[in-house]
């Protein structure tokens, strides 16, 4: 009977957010009390929920605070003078363009909103782009790609939902695929130089470029140029990079970080409380759809695991699961998952599917983390699917089709997935 009940709850998920019938935050809290009434828990519903969001609270307070952080970082220009630099260098000649546009996105990314990133990328080489008649489906592709990977951060969105459905550290989630990620960024960079010389050789070097980027990139910033003193740049970078190497080091937990860290970014860039409650409030909308999503998966995962219906789901699976199938559970989600996250979505797939394969995997002797780290290595198709609102903002602003750009990116994409998987197989995180 549990087994049914959860099977029900989570296709009635599936269905109502892939038709766009309610919100992930509302499905995520409304449709679990709904089952868990129907299968007799009503009066331990109260209990199960404020368990579940305790336990998902940590990482709802790291993205809270990370998103601040970076968009205070955002709108004092920290990545202005390596935009610049790039769109410097990269002058007339279109590899160089290329190139530069990929390592941008790939440092960029790491702010871990991918609205943000695209923003900062296609303001600043979009018209450079056109100038020189650099196809913009390359700049678009090249940009999704690179974010499908840096959003892998603790503070980004498929981290943060894994984290949160099967109760895990966000920060050992981000160590543990961070190779995976670094080797994913050069590879784009290498794919980029490789479609760049095709570009060069088709176009040619135009010398006397002469383009609008900075008042194109003037546009995603609010931040006048007396808070964006050269001082404070080398302050805020130092600050940063001291928050990076404590966050992979874990010398402090990676809550403590961003808070404090936001505290101090604040101080020290909006001295005037005016100003920091106008900061605050400019990105808080933002900052709290993430956080309240986050929240509301800790009442699904807790009514799903207290009422006992993920175990039960599991045990019906394992009863189906062929001899010998079982103890690849997390090399079949790494190879699988791409498929399924591309086209139901990063909501429907982290806290739909995973807590079930997850609860599954663990009758095989394989970890939470493990299934958590093979359903990540999905991410860059996830982030290029027709479910994911940035892509929208993408291909808006740089006027391509959607259709064309997955169909452009996904190729690149396998070879991600390939590298993510051989060295999570080489680093133990993946058993074969």
């Amino acid at each position: 009977m549990l087994s049914i009940l959860g099977f029900l709850m989570i296709i009635s998920f599936l269905y109502l957010i892939l038709t766009n019938r309610v919100s992930p935050f509302i499905g995520l809290i409304i449709i679990p009390i709904i089952f868990g009434v129907i299968g007799g828990f009503g009066l331990e519903l109260g209990t199960l929920m404020k368990e579940g969001i305790v336990n998902t609270a940590p990482t709802a307070l790291l993205i809270l605070f990370a998103i601040l952080y970076f968009a205070i970082m955002i709108d004092v220009g920290l990545f202005d003078p390596l935009t610049n630099k790039i769109v410097q260098l990269a002058k007339g000649d279109p590899l160089k363009v290329i190139v530069g546009s990929a390592v941008l996105a790939g440092i960029v990314g790491f702010d871990g909103d991918g609205s943000s990133t695209i923003m900062i990328c296609i303001s600043a080489f979009l018209p450079i782009y056109l100038k020189l008649g650099i196809k913009p489906i390359i700049l678009a592709a090249l940009t999704a790609l690179q974010i499908g990977i840096t959003t892998l951060v603790p503070w980004g969105g498929p981290v943060g939902r894994v984290a949160s459905v099967l109760n895990l550290d966000p920060t050992s989630l981000f160590v543990s695929v961070l190779p995976g990620m670094i080797a994913g960024i050069v590879y784009i960079v290498i794919v980029a130089y490789f479609i760049g010389r095709k570009e060069r050789a088709r176009l040619g070097v135009y010398s006397n470029l002469l383009h609008k980027a900075d008042a194109q990139m003037a546009a995603t910033t609010i931040v006048d140029s007396e808070q964006k003193r050269t001082w404070l740049i080398w302050v805020n970078l130092v600050l940063t990079m001291i928050i990076m190497v404590a966050l992979v080091l874990e010398w402090i937990p990676s809550i403590v970080l961003f808070v404090f860290g936001t505290a101090l970014a604040l101080l020290i860039n909006f001295p005037s409380i005016k100003l920091q409650k106008e900061v605050l409030s400019r990105h808080a909308s933002n900052a709290l759809n993430v956080t309240s999503i986050i929240l509301a998966a800790g009442v699904f995962s807790g009514i799903l695991k207290g009422t006992g219906m993920s175990e039960s789901m599991a045990q019906s699976l394992i009863s189906i699961i062929p001899d010998g199938f079982g103890p690849f559970m997390s090399l079949v989600v790494a190879i699988v998952g791409p498929a399924v996250i591309f086209f139901i979505g990063p909501d429907a797939y982290y806290f739909g599917i995973i807590p079930i394969l997850a609860e599954t995997a663990a009758s095989y002797g394989i970890s939470a983390q493990e299934i958590a780290i093979a359903s990540l290595y999905s991410s860059p198709f996830g982030f290029i699917g027709p479910l994911v609102g940035a892509m929208y903002l993408l291909t808006e602003l740089t006027k391509v089709n959607l259709v064309a750009v997955q169909k452009y990116a996904l190729k690149w994409a396998v070879g991600i997935l390939v590298l993510f998987i051989l060295i999570g197989i080489g680093l133990g995180h993946i058993t074969i």
